[in-house]
C-alpha cells in the first residue's frame, strides 16, 4: 500500500477539480488530482456543442476545447495526476483511500476540495408506470452514445424533460437526420437556458409541450410507444388529455443529483434544498479542512461560473492547509472570540443558497448563488438580518434556469450583531 502526502487533494478530475488544484498550486501547495476516468475533463468531454468560456475566456468555445485549456495547464503547473483511480474511502481526518490499477493508495492531505459533480436522475426516481423495455434512458448517456462512441440511440425520439442536456440532444439528433417527436415538461415553464430553447427548439421546429409528461412505458423487449398527458396546476394527471405516441427511444432529462456519497463518508452534512455539502463562504463544508465546489456542491448552468468557484474553494484549501503546517490555532480573518457563524436560507421564491451560511466580521465580499422557484416577470431581490434589510436590487425579470448572485460588502455584514444570527435571500413579486 502506497502512502503519500499532500498540502491539497482535489477529488474529481471535471472542470472544478482542476480550476481549484491549478489554483491551489499557484500558492506553493503540493497538489494532487484523483480521477476514475482515463482523463481529465469529466463531462465536459461528451460536450460537443459550442457555448462554453463566454465570461471566464471571453470566446466562444466546445466542451473538449474548454476542457483542454485546463488539462494543458494543470500539465504545466506539474500537479500530480491519478487517472483510472478510484476512491473508495475518505476519513474525517483528511484521509483519502483509494485504488487504481498499480493496487492501493492512501493519500494523507492537509486540506481537500470535494469536485466529483453529479449524475442524471433516473426513471426510478420519478417512477414512471409501464413495462421495462430497452430504449429508455437518460439524454447524458445519449449523449456518450452519439458524441463519443458514434452510436444512435434510435430512430424515432421523444424526450421528457427541459433540462438543458435534453435540449442540446434534442438539437444533436435532429443534426444527425434522427427524428424528434417533441419534448414535454411538466412544469408550466422550460427548466433550460433560453438561449437553449431559441437555438436548440425553435430553430429546428421542435416542439415543446409544457404542463405535459410521461404516464405509461409501453413495449417489451423494446420501446414500442410512450403515453403521455396533461397535468393541472396540481400537477395532477388530466385524464382526458391522455395520448399514445409511437416511438422507438425515450431520452429522460429529468434533474441531476450531486455525487455525494464520499463526502457522508466524510462525515460532511448535506443542504437538503440542493443534495450539496453545507458550506461557508471559502465553501469549506462542517468537517474542517473538506471544501466542496462544482456540481457536487449545487447543479450550475454555466462551466464558466463552476470556474469561479472551484478557483475560490482551491484558494481557501490551500490557505487552510498552510495553516495546519504552521499548527496555526485560528483562521487568519480574526481569533475565535470574536467570530460569529451566521446562517444563510432561502426566502420567499428563492429554492436555495450558497453558501448556507458565513462568518462575521469578514475583510472580503460575500457572494451569494441562488435560483428562484419559479418564472417572475416583475420582482426584486431582498436579503434581510432578521427584519433589517440589508440589500435591496431593482426591479427585473428572474427564471429558475438561471443561476443569480448577489455580492454583499463587508460593511453591509459586519455590523450584525448577535440577534441577527440569520439572513434571508428573497425575491419578491413587485405589483
Amino acid at each position: 500500500m502506497k502512502q503519500l502526502d499532500y498540502d491539497v487533494v482535489v477529488i474529481g478530475g471535471g472542470p472544478a477539480g482542476m480550476a481549484a488544484a491549478l489554483r491551489a498550486k499557484e500558492t506553493g501547495a503540493t497538489v494532487a488530482i484523483i480521477e476514475r476516468n482515463d482523463e481529465l475533463g469529466g463531462i465536459l468531454n461528451q460536450c460537443i456543442h459550442s457555448g462554453f468560456g463566454l465570461s471566464y475566456f471571453k470566446q466562444e468555445l466546445t466542451g473538449p476545447e474548454y476542457a483542454e485549456l485546463f488539462i494543458n495547464r494543470v500539465a504545466a503547473a506539474g500537479i500530480d495526476v491519478y487517472l483510472r483511480t478510484m476512491v473508495i474511502d475518505l476519513t474525517p481526518a483528511r484521509q483519502v483511500k483509494a485504488m487504481n490499477e498499480d493496487g492501493m493508495l492512501v493519500l494523507a492531505a492537509g486540506a481537500i476540495v470535494l469536485a466529483m459533480g453529479c449524475r442524471e436522475r433516473t426513471r426510478g426516481a420519478i417512477k414512471i408506470p409501464g413495462s421495462r423495455p430497452a430504449g429508455v434512458l437518460t439524454a447524458g448517456l445519449a449523449q456518450r452514445y452519439v458524441n463519443i462512441e458514434n452510436r444512435k440511440p434510435g430512430e424515432r425520439i421523444v424526450i421528457l424533460g427541459s433540462g438543458d442536456i435534453g435540449l442540446i440532444m434534442a438539437r444533436r439528433l435532429t443534426l444527425e437526420g434522427l427524428q424528434v417527436l417533441g419534448v414535454y415538461e411538466l412544469m408550466p415553464y422550460a427548466n433550460g437556458l433560453y438561449r437553449n430553447i431559441k437555438n436548440c427548439l425553435d430553430d429546428f421546429d421542435i416542439p415543446l409541450h409544457l404542463s405535459t409528461t410521461v404516464t405509461n412505458i409501453i413495449g417489451h423487449p423494446h420501446l414500442e410507444a410512450i403515453e403521455v398527458a396533461q397535468v393541472d396546476e396540481n400537477l395532477a394527471v388530466i385524464e382526458e388529455t391522455r395520448e399514445v405516441i409511437a416511438c422507438d427511444t425515450l431520452l429522460l432529462s429529468i434533474g441531476l443529483i450531486p455525487e455525494n456519497e464520499l463526502s457522508q463518508k466524510s462525515g460532511v452534512n448535506l443542504n437538503p434544498r440542493t443534495n450539496g455539502p453545507l458550506v461557508d463562504e471559502d465553501f469549506e463544508t462542517d468537517q474542517p479542512g473538506i471544501f466542496a465546489c462544482g456540481n457536487v456542491l449545487h447543479v450550475h448552468d454555466l462551466v464558466d461560473n463552476v470556474t469561479l468557484e472551484a478557483e475560490q474553494a482551491g484558494t481557501a484549501a490551500a490557505a487552510y492547509a498552510q495553516q495546519q503546517k504552521a499548527a496555526a490555532a485560528v483562521r487568519e480573518t480574526g481569533s475565535a472570540e470574536n467570530k460569529a457563524t451566521i446562517t444563510i436560507g432561502p426566502g420567499e421564491n428563492v429554492g436555495y443558497t450558497v453558501p448556507a451560511k458565513m462568518t462575521v466580521p469578514s475583510k472580503k465580499e460575500i457572494r451569494i448563488l441562488f435560483r428562484v422557484r419559479r418564472p417572475l416577470e416583475q420582482a426584486e431581490v431582498m436579503i434581510q438580518a432578521g427584519t433589517k434589510i440589508i440589500y435591496q436590487g431593482k426591479t427585473r425579470v428572474f427564471k429558475p434556469s438561471v443561476m443569480e448572485a448577489v455580492v454583499l460588502k463587508p460593511e453591509e455584514i459586519n455590523g450584525l450583531n448577535g440577534t441577527e444570527q440569520t439572513i434571508t435571500v428573497s425575491v419578491r413579486e413587485v405589483k
